[in-house]
Protein backbone atom coordinates (compact mmCIF):
# COMPACT_ATOMS: atom_id res chain seq x y z
CA UNK A 1 0.00 0.00 0.00
CA UNK A 2 1.52 3.20 -0.94
CA UNK A 3 0.99 6.97 0.71
CA UNK A 4 -1.53 7.81 -1.08
CA UNK A 5 -3.91 5.48 -0.21
CA UNK A 6 -2.83 5.26 3.30
CA UNK A 7 -3.71 8.51 3.51
CA UNK A 8 -7.15 7.89 1.47
CA UNK A 9 -7.75 5.54 4.16
CA UNK A 10 -7.30 7.85 7.50
CA UNK A 11 -8.74 10.83 5.65
CA UNK A 12 -12.22 9.23 5.34
CA UNK A 13 -11.98 7.02 8.75
CA UNK A 14 -11.44 10.39 10.58
CA UNK A 15 -14.79 11.59 7.60
CA UNK A 16 -16.85 9.03 8.89
CA UNK A 17 -16.04 9.42 12.94
CA UNK A 18 -16.73 13.08 11.83
CA UNK A 19 -20.20 12.28 10.48
CA UNK A 20 -21.23 9.66 13.16
CA UNK A 21 -20.25 12.65 15.85
CA UNK A 22 -22.47 15.42 13.98
CA UNK A 23 -25.32 13.25 15.00
CA UNK A 24 -24.51 11.92 17.72
CA UNK A 25 -22.91 15.40 19.81
CA UNK A 26 -25.21 16.50 22.59
CA UNK A 27 -23.99 20.05 21.96
CA UNK A 28 -25.43 21.70 19.10
CA UNK A 29 -22.06 23.56 19.13
CA UNK A 30 -19.90 20.82 18.87
CA UNK A 31 -21.99 19.43 16.28
CA UNK A 32 -20.94 22.37 13.93
CA UNK A 33 -17.29 21.88 14.79
CA UNK A 34 -17.77 18.29 13.99
CA UNK A 35 -18.97 19.34 10.53
CA UNK A 36 -16.36 21.68 9.86
CA UNK A 37 -13.91 18.67 10.56
CA UNK A 38 -15.92 16.80 7.87
CA UNK A 39 -15.73 19.04 5.20
CA UNK A 40 -11.72 19.47 6.06
CA UNK A 41 -11.39 15.65 5.50
CA UNK A 42 -13.53 15.65 2.32
CA UNK A 43 -11.38 18.32 1.24
CA UNK A 44 -8.52 16.61 1.89
CA UNK A 45 -9.63 13.80 -0.11
CA UNK A 46 -10.50 15.86 -3.39
CA UNK A 47 -7.00 17.17 -3.17
CA UNK A 48 -5.84 13.44 -3.32
CA UNK A 49 -7.84 13.04 -6.37
CA UNK A 50 -6.39 15.76 -7.84
CA UNK A 51 -9.09 18.29 -7.97
CA UNK A 52 -7.82 21.26 -6.14
CA UNK A 53 -9.78 23.70 -7.34
CA UNK A 54 -12.92 21.85 -5.82
CA UNK A 55 -10.83 21.16 -2.39
CA UNK A 56 -10.02 24.81 -1.71
CA UNK A 57 -13.93 25.75 -2.69
CA UNK A 58 -15.09 23.58 -0.11
CA UNK A 59 -12.98 25.07 2.62
CA UNK A 60 -13.79 28.76 1.42
CA UNK A 61 -17.49 27.94 1.01
CA UNK A 62 -18.47 25.70 3.44
CA UNK A 63 -15.86 26.20 6.37
CA UNK A 64 -15.12 29.45 5.99
CA UNK A 65 -18.92 30.85 4.92
CA UNK A 66 -21.65 28.60 5.63
CA UNK A 67 -20.34 26.92 8.89
CA UNK A 68 -19.47 29.55 10.28
CA UNK A 69 -22.78 32.19 9.73
CA UNK A 70 -24.77 28.36 10.84
CA UNK A 71 -22.64 28.56 13.97
CA UNK A 72 -23.08 32.01 14.98
CA UNK A 73 -26.87 31.11 14.49
CA UNK A 74 -26.55 28.33 16.86
CA UNK A 75 -25.00 30.23 19.49
CA UNK A 76 -27.67 33.25 19.24
CA UNK A 77 -30.87 30.71 19.29
CA UNK A 78 -29.95 29.39 22.63
CA UNK A 79 -31.33 26.16 21.61
CA UNK A 80 -32.43 24.02 24.00
CA UNK A 81 -30.66 20.66 23.43
CA UNK A 82 -32.74 18.35 25.62
CA UNK A 83 -36.16 19.13 23.56
CA UNK A 84 -34.62 18.54 20.49
CA UNK A 85 -33.21 14.99 21.44
CA UNK A 86 -36.58 13.40 22.90
CA UNK A 87 -37.73 10.76 20.55
CA UNK A 88 -34.23 10.25 18.60
CA UNK A 89 -33.98 6.39 19.49
CA UNK A 90 -37.21 5.98 18.51
CA UNK A 91 -36.76 7.24 15.09
CA UNK A 92 -33.04 5.59 14.72
CA UNK A 93 -33.86 1.97 13.22
CA UNK A 94 -35.93 3.80 10.54
CA UNK A 95 -33.07 6.79 10.03
CA UNK A 96 -30.20 3.94 9.84
CA UNK A 97 -32.04 1.96 6.87
CA UNK A 98 -32.63 5.25 5.14
CA UNK A 99 -28.97 5.40 5.48
CA UNK A 100 -28.08 2.17 4.87
CA UNK A 101 -30.38 2.50 1.54
CA UNK A 102 -28.55 5.79 0.41
CA UNK A 103 -25.29 4.62 0.94
CA UNK A 104 -26.20 1.67 -1.33
CA UNK A 105 -27.44 3.50 -4.17
CA UNK A 106 -24.76 6.20 -4.29
CA UNK A 107 -22.12 2.98 -4.26
CA UNK A 108 -24.29 1.36 -7.65
CA UNK A 109 -23.85 4.77 -9.10
CA UNK A 110 -20.20 5.79 -8.30
CA UNK A 111 -18.73 2.35 -8.31
CA UNK A 112 -18.67 2.88 -12.14
CA UNK A 113 -16.72 5.34 -12.26
CA UNK A 114 -13.65 3.04 -10.26
CA UNK A 115 -13.43 1.07 -13.31
CA UNK A 116 -10.11 1.82 -15.23
CA UNK A 117 -10.56 3.57 -18.65
CA UNK A 118 -8.09 3.15 -21.10
CA UNK A 119 -6.98 6.79 -22.74
CA UNK A 120 -3.99 7.64 -25.74
CA UNK A 121 -0.81 8.85 -24.33
CA UNK A 122 -1.06 11.52 -25.98
CA UNK A 123 -4.28 12.77 -24.32
CA UNK A 124 -2.52 12.38 -21.15
CA UNK A 125 0.56 14.06 -21.41
CA UNK A 126 -1.91 16.81 -22.93
CA UNK A 127 -3.61 16.70 -19.45
CA UNK A 128 -0.91 16.19 -17.11
CA UNK A 129 0.99 20.13 -18.71
CA UNK A 130 -2.62 21.80 -17.75
CA UNK A 131 -3.46 22.62 -14.74
CA UNK A 132 -7.12 23.08 -13.82
CA UNK A 133 -6.70 25.29 -10.75
CA UNK A 134 -5.07 27.72 -12.86
CA UNK A 135 -7.45 28.00 -15.45
CA UNK A 136 -10.45 28.31 -13.17
CA UNK A 137 -8.34 31.10 -11.71
CA UNK A 138 -7.66 33.14 -14.76
CA UNK A 139 -11.58 32.38 -15.86
CA UNK A 140 -12.51 33.88 -12.45
CA UNK A 141 -10.75 36.73 -12.22
CA UNK A 142 -11.16 38.17 -15.59
CA UNK A 143 -13.92 37.05 -16.86
CA UNK A 144 -16.46 36.72 -13.37
CA UNK A 145 -14.29 39.33 -11.54
CA UNK A 146 -17.25 41.78 -10.80
CA UNK A 147 -19.36 38.60 -9.43
CA UNK A 148 -16.67 37.05 -6.90
CA UNK A 149 -16.39 40.73 -5.91
CA UNK A 150 -19.92 41.60 -5.24
CA UNK A 151 -20.34 37.54 -3.89
CA UNK A 152 -17.00 38.55 -1.36
CA UNK A 153 -19.35 41.52 -0.09
CA UNK A 154 -22.00 39.85 0.75
CA UNK A 155 -20.87 37.23 3.36
CA UNK A 156 -18.72 39.94 4.37
CA UNK A 157 -21.87 41.96 5.31
CA UNK A 158 -23.52 38.69 6.46
CA UNK A 159 -20.97 37.64 9.01
CA UNK A 160 -20.39 40.89 10.34
CA UNK A 161 -24.35 40.83 10.52
CA UNK A 162 -24.24 37.24 12.19
CA UNK A 163 -21.30 38.74 14.76
CA UNK A 164 -23.81 42.11 15.54
CA UNK A 165 -26.79 39.89 16.28
CA UNK A 166 -24.79 37.30 18.37
CA UNK A 167 -23.00 39.55 20.50
CA UNK A 168 -24.43 40.19 23.96
CA UNK A 169 -23.75 42.72 26.37
CA UNK A 170 -22.72 41.06 29.57
CA UNK A 171 -23.95 41.49 33.25
CA UNK A 172 -20.76 40.82 34.71
CA UNK A 173 -18.30 43.48 32.91
CA UNK A 174 -18.51 47.41 33.83
CA UNK A 175 -18.56 49.09 29.94
CA UNK A 176 -18.92 52.77 29.39
CA UNK A 177 -20.21 54.05 25.87
CA UNK A 178 -17.63 56.70 24.48
CA UNK A 179 -19.92 58.74 22.73
CA UNK A 180 -21.78 59.34 26.45
CA UNK A 181 -18.25 60.28 27.83
CA UNK A 182 -17.38 62.64 24.60
CA UNK A 183 -21.08 64.31 25.38
CA UNK A 184 -20.75 64.34 29.24
CA UNK A 185 -20.41 67.97 30.37
CA UNK A 186 -19.35 69.80 33.38
CA UNK A 187 -22.79 69.86 35.03
CA UNK A 188 -23.50 66.63 34.70
CA UNK A 189 -20.69 64.77 36.35
CA UNK A 190 -21.80 66.34 39.91
CA UNK A 191 -25.18 67.46 41.36
CA UNK A 192 -25.51 68.52 44.39
CA UNK A 193 -28.55 67.79 46.28
CA UNK A 194 -30.58 69.39 49.99
CA UNK A 195 -32.28 66.51 51.57
CA UNK A 196 -34.31 67.39 54.48
CA UNK A 197 -32.69 65.56 57.38
CA UNK A 198 -34.14 62.15 58.44
CA UNK A 199 -33.64 62.44 62.05
CA UNK A 200 -34.45 65.10 64.48
CA UNK A 201 -31.06 66.67 66.15
CA UNK A 202 -31.08 66.10 70.35
CA UNK A 203 -31.82 69.30 71.92
CA UNK A 204 -28.58 71.51 72.85
CA UNK A 205 -28.71 72.41 77.10
CA UNK A 206 -26.73 75.20 78.57
CA UNK A 207 -25.31 73.66 81.14
CA UNK A 208 -21.61 72.85 80.92
CA UNK A 209 -20.42 69.52 81.20
CA UNK A 210 -18.61 67.22 83.32
CA UNK A 211 -15.73 67.85 81.44
CA UNK A 212 -15.70 71.60 81.33
CA UNK A 213 -16.72 71.73 84.81
CA UNK A 214 -13.12 70.29 85.37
Amino acid sequence: MDVKTGLFYVFSTVLLFAAFRVITARNPVHAALFLVLAFFQAAMVWMLLKAEFLSITLVLVYVGAVMVLFLFVVMMLDINVDSIRQGFWRHFPLAALMGVVIALEMAAVLIKGFEPVAAPLATGQAAAQVSNTKELGKLLYTHYVYPLEVAAAILLVAMIAAIALTLRQRKDTKYVSPSDQVRAKSKDRMTVLKMAATQVAPPQSDEPTTENKA
